[in-house]
C-alpha cells in the first residue's frame, strides 16, 4: 500500500452525484506480518478522530499487529487515515504503559496495588462527604472511553455521589457543537450524515480544516470533486488549508477573517441571503420562529462592513453567498475554528439559521455537521458524563428529573438540577480554590490540552485538591496526582461509540491489557462497590456487571428520548456496517437523517435546554420559553458581533491561534508511540505570514519566542500560509516525551500563551484569541519540523533548504528518510 504519511488522503476513486462512494480497504500490518499469519481479525472502529471508521484489529500471539478498514461499513467504505493505519495501535506494545497503580509517598508515585490504591480514593472520598458534602467532588473526564464507561461514570456522580461537578474534555473540544443544536432544534444531535457528501451541490467548511481532522471524511470530498460535477467549496479559515486549495480548483470561494471575527463573517452572509431573496419564505413560515429578529439583527452587515470588520474581500463573501443561496442542496460543516473562537455558539448557530432560512435540513445533500474532534464526545454528552442530564434530558424540566430518578430508584433531590451542571473551567476553578478537593480525571491531559497551562500546573500540583488520575501512560498530568490508575485502552476492552453522524460502532475486546491494568468500567465498578451506592431499596445502584448489561441499562434509559438506542443490541452491532440512532420500533434500522419531518425537538417537554441569549448566555426560564409556544418549530437566533475579549497592542500586535496537525491526537500520547507518525511531525513550531516574517527579520527554520500576557514558548519558526498577523500553533507537544535536560529548558506548549476565558452560552474555552508578539532568539541551522504535505506547508519565497525532502513530498521537511522508514515492527514505539 502507498505510504499514507506522504500520501495523506490514499488514492481516488471519482464517482458522480447521487451514486455510491466506491470501496476502497485500507490496511496496515506491523513489519514481517503477512495477512496468512494474523491469527484473528476484531471488529471495532477507529478512535484517533471523530468519523469513526468501520475497521478490524489484527492480532497475533495476543498481540495488537496491524489494522484494516471494513469495507462494508456505511461511515469508511474500507478507508482508514494516517492516524487509524498507524497509530491506532502502536502504542499498545510501549514499555512505558502503567501496569500497576501508583500512590504518592514522600512527594513521589511509587507502585502500588489496586487495594490500597482504591482504598485512599474512598478514604477520602468519604470523608469530604461527611465534612463538606458531595460539592467537594468532581470528575473530569475524556470523549475516548466508551458508552458504557460513560453512563456508569454518571450514574456514580449524578446518583450516588449526586455532584453536578462533572465534565469531558470535550468542553475544550466541540461543547459548542451540543449548545448550537439545543438552541437552534432544542436537542443535540446531528441532523445531517456523512452521506449526504454523495449528494450535494456545495460543501461550505466552517472553520473545519477536515483534509488534516477527519482525513477520511475529506478524502469522501475529494472523490466528489475529482469526478464530473462537482460540489463547489467554500472554505472559511485564515490558513491557507487543503480544504482552501480544494475550494479554489473548484470555483468556490476561500474566505479568510481575522480572527476572533466570525460572527461578523456570518451576519453578513446571512444578510446576503435575505438581501438576495434566497429565503424559502412558506417553508421558513411553518416550520421556524424568529425571522422577523434575525432580519433586524443582521441588517447593519453589509458587505463592504464585514470586509471591514474581517479583512476579507466584500465581493467574495457575496459570491460565496450566492453560492449558499442558489446551490439546490448545501452541506455545511462546522469545527474548531469556530467552537473555539470568540462568540462561538453565536456563530456556529449562525449555520443553523443560514439552513433553516433556506429550509435545506433533513434531505440528502442538505444537511448541517457540527462536528466533534473525538471519537465518542457524542457519548458523553448523551449519557451526562459531560454534566448534562442523561438521554439530552433537561436538567431545568422537573419532569426529566423524576423520570431519571425513578430509572435508577433514587431520590429527586439527589440529582444534581438546582442550578445548571458545573463545566470543566469552573472545576478547574473550584479545585484552585479547594471547594472541590476530589478530582477524578480520566482518559485526558488538562495539564496539556487546558488554556493557560501554567494555571492548570498549579492547580494540580496545590495539595488543596486530592487528584485521581486514570489514564494508559504517565501523562503530564499523572505527574501530579496523588494516585494514577493504569486503565486498558481500545482492542483491550469491550465498548460501543458513536461518532460525529451518531452512528453506533461496537469493538470488541482484542486482546489482554498488560498488567494489573483494568477497563475504565471495571475500574468505576471497583469505586461504586467500596462506596457501598445504592438505591432507595439497599440494592446496588450500579446494577450491571458487564459491557453489555451496561449498555442494555443505557438502552432503557435512553427509551423515547431524541437518542433512542431501544432498537440497538450488541447483537446487532456485531453486522457488517454501524447504526445510527435514534433506533427503535419506528426506525429499526437506525435513522441517516433528522428533521425530515421538519419536526424538531423543540417542544416544552421534549427540549434539552430552554434557551440562552446568544450575547451574554443569560438563560430564558421555563415560562418565557413556554409564551414562545415552539410547538416543534426551529428557532432562528441571531446576536450583534463584538470584539474579541484581548485586541492587539503595540506590545503585543499580532494574534495566536492553536490548531491540529494531521499526524497527531489530542497530546501525543498515543501516535507519538508511532514511528511514522512521530517522525512525520516530531516537534513543535509555530507559523507566521510572509510579510510578518518579513518584518520581524525571521526566516525559515529560526527560533523564535512567542508572548502573550500569560506565558511564552521557544520554537522553530515556519514561514506559511496563513494570514498577515495571525500566528498558529499546534497544541500537541508537552514534556512527557523529553529527556530530562530537555525538560528542564524546553518550552513548546502552545497552551501556556491561552486565555482562561470561555464562550457564554456552551461555556467551551476560547484557543484562537490571544494577543501575542513574536521575535527571532536566533538563526535556524534546519527548516521547522513542521509537515510540508498539509496546512503547515511553507510559502514558496520561504522554501525548507534544500535536501530537506520538500520536493520529494516528505510530510517532515527535516526527515527525508520519512517515507523510507518500514512498517513498524511488533512493540515498536
Amino acid at each position: 500500500m502507498v505510504d499514507r504519511i506522504a500520501d495523506v488522503w490514499g488514492a481516488r476513486t471519482p464517482h458522480e452525484r447521487g451514486t455510491v462512494w466506491p470501496k476502497r480497504v485500507d490496511e496496515h500490518l506491523a513489519e514481517g506480518v503477512s495477512e496468512d499469519e494474523v491469527d484473528r481479525w476484531v471488529p471495532s472502529a477507529c478512535v484517533l478522530c471523530s468519523n469513526g471508521c468501520g475497521c478490524d484489529i489484527a492480532v497475533k500471539n495476543g498481540v495488537m499487529v496491524g489494522v484494516r478498514g471494513r469495507a462494508t461499513d456505511a461511515v469508511n467504505h474500507g478507508r482508514l487515515g494516517p492516524k487509524g493505519l498507524y497509530g491506532s495501535w502502536a502504542w499498545a506494545n510501549s514499555p512505558e504503559r502503567l501496569t500497576r497503580p501508583l500512590v504518592r509517598e514522600n512527594g513521589r508515585l511509587v507502585e502500588s496495588d489496586w487495594e490500597t490504591a482504591m482504598g485512599r480514593i474512598v478514604e477520602v472520598s468519604r470523608r469530604l462527604l461527611a465534612e463538606k458534602g458531595p460539592l467537594s467532588h468532581g470528575f473530569y473526564t475524556s470523549g475516548q472511553l466508551f458508552l458504557e464507561e460513560y453512563y456508569t461514570l454518571a450514574v456514580i456522580g449524578k446518583g450516588g455521589l449526586g455532584t453536578p461537578h462533572m465534565d469531558g474534555n470535550t468542553r475544550l473540544c466541540t461543547a459548542t457543537s451540543a449548545a448550537a443544536f439545543k438552541e437552534s432544534f432544542g436537542t443535540d444531535g446531528q441532523p445531517g450524515t456523512y452521506s449526504d457528501i454523495e449528494h450535494c451541490d456545495a460543501i461550505f467548511l466552517f472553520g473545519h480544516n477536515m483534509a488534516e481532522t477527519q482525513t477520511v471524511l475529506w478524502a469522501r470530498i475529494l472523490d466528489r470533486t475529482r469526478a464530473q460535477h462537482p460540489p463547489k467549496i467554500v472554505c472559511v479559515d485564515p490558513r491557507r488549508t487543503k480544504v482552501a486549495d480544494e475550494a479554489v480548483r473548484t470555483g468556490g470561494v476561500h474566505l479568510a477573517p481575522r480572527v476572533g471575527t466570525n460572527l461578523a463573517l456570518m451576519n453578513g452572509l446571512t444578510r446576503e441571503l435575505f438581501a438576495n431573496g434566497c429565503i424559502d419564505e412558506p417553508w421558513v413560515e411553518h416550520n421556524t420562529l424568529g425571522i422577523g429578529d434575525l432580519r433586524e439583527t443582521v441588517e447593519p452587515y453589509t458587505a463592504q462592513e464585514v470586509a471591514r470588520i474581517c479583512g476579507v474581500d466584500a465581493e467574495d463573501l457575496r459570491r460565496a453567498a450566492r453560492i449558499f443561496g442558489e446551490s439546490s442542496r448545501v452541506l455545511s460543516t462546522v469545527l474548531q475554528g469556530f467552537y473555539q473562537s470568540h462568540q462561538a455558539t453565536a456563530a456556529s448557530v449562525a449555520v443553523n439559521n443560514m439552513h433553516l432560512l433556506r429550509g435545506m435540513i433533513g434531505r440528502p445533500g442538505a444537511g448541517v455537521l457540527q462536528m466533534n474532534g473525538q471519537p465518542t464526545a457524542q457519548n458523553t454528552r448523551e449519557c451526562g458524563a459531560d454534566g448534562d442530564l442523561p438521554g439530552f434530558r433537561n436538567w431545568d424540566n422537573p419532569r426529566h428529573v423524576r423520570d431519571l430518578a425513578e430509572l435508577w430508584n433514587v431520590d429527586e433531590l439527589t440529582i444534581p438540577h438546582w442550578a445548571p451542571p458545573t463545566h470543566a473551567m469552573q472545576i478547574f476553578r473550584y479545585a484552585e480554590q479547594g471547594s472541590i478537593g476530589w478530582l477524578w480525571i480520566s482518559a485526558t491531559n488538562p495539564a496539556v490540552s487546558m488554556p493557560e497551562s501554567a494555571r492548570i500546573r498549579k492547580i494540580l500540583q496545590s495539595r488543596k485538591c486530592f487528584t485521581i488520575v486514570q489514564d494508559l501512560f504517565l501523562t503530564e498530568t499523572a505527574e501530579f496526582a496523588d494516585v494514577v490508575l493504569p486503565a486498558a485502552g481500545w482492542g483491550e476492552k469491550t465498548g460501543c461509540f458513536t461518532n460525529a453522524d451518531r452512528t453506533v460502532h461496537l469493538s470488541q475486546k482484542a486482546v489482554e491489557p498488560p498488567g494489573e491494568a483494568k477497563s475504565d468500567l471495571d475500574i468505576f465498578f471497583m469505586y461504586a462497590d467500596a462506596m457501598g451506592f445504592t438505591d432507595q431499596d439497599g440494592a446496588p445502584l450500579v446494577k450491571w456487571r458487564s459491557p453489555e448489561e451496561a449498555f442494555d441499562a443505557w438502552r432503557e434509559c435512553s427509551r423515547g428520548r431524541p437518542c433512542d438506542y431501544t432498537g440497538l443490541s450488541y447483537e446487532k452491532l456485531s453486522g457488517p456496517t454501524g447504526i445510527p440512532w435514534p433506533c427503535n420500533e419506528d426506525a429499526p434500522e437506525g435513522t441517516e437523517r433528522l428533521y425530515a419531518d421538519a419536526v424538531f425537538n423543540t417542544a416544552p417537554d421534549q427540549c434539552e435546554t430552554y434557551g440562552h441569549d446568544l450575547l451574554t448566555g443569560a438563560t430564558t426560564t421555563p415560562t418565557q420559553y413556554r409564551a414562545l409556544v415552539p410547538g416543534g418549530r426551529a428557532l432562528l437566533k441571531g446576536t450583534a458581533y463584538l470584539p474579541p475579549h484581548e485586541g492587539t497592542s503595540d506590545a503585543y500586535p499580532l494574534l495566536y491561534s492553536t490548531g491540529r496537525t494531521v499526524y497527531h491526537f489530542h497530546t501525543r500520547t498515543k501516535t507519538a508511540r508511532s514511528a511514522r507518525l512521530n517522525r512525520a511531525a516530531p516537534d513543535a513550531w509555530v507559523e507566521i505570514s510572509p510579510s510578518d516574517a518579513t518584518r520581524l527579520g525571521i526566516e525559515e527554520g529560526d527560533l523564535v519566542r512567542v508572548e502573550s500576557p500569560r506565558g511564552r514558548i521557544e520554537v522553530h519558526a515556519r514561514v506559511g500560509q496563513i494570514r498577515e498577523g495571525t500566528v498558529f500553533a499546534p497544541f500537541h507537544y508537552g514534556t512527557w516525551d523529553l529527556d530530562e535536560a530537555t525538560h528542564a529548558s524546553s518550552s513548546r506548549q502552545a497552551n501556556e500563551l491561552t486565555m482562561t476565558v470561555w464562550d457564554p452560552v456552551s461555556k467551551q474555552p476560547y484557543f484562537k484569541t490571544a494577543a501575542c508578539r513574536v521575535r527571532k532568539v536566533r538563526g535556524g541551522d534546519t527548516p521547522a519540523s513542521a509537515p510540508t504535505n498539509t496546512a503547515s506547508a511553507p510559502t514558496r519565497s520561504h522554501p525548507p533548504a534544500s535536501g530537506s525532502g520538500a520536493d520529494s513530498g516528505s510530510a517532515n521537511s527535516a526527515d527525508t528518510n520519512a517515507l523510507d522508514h518500514p512498517s513498524d515492527p511488533p512493540g515498536s514505539v
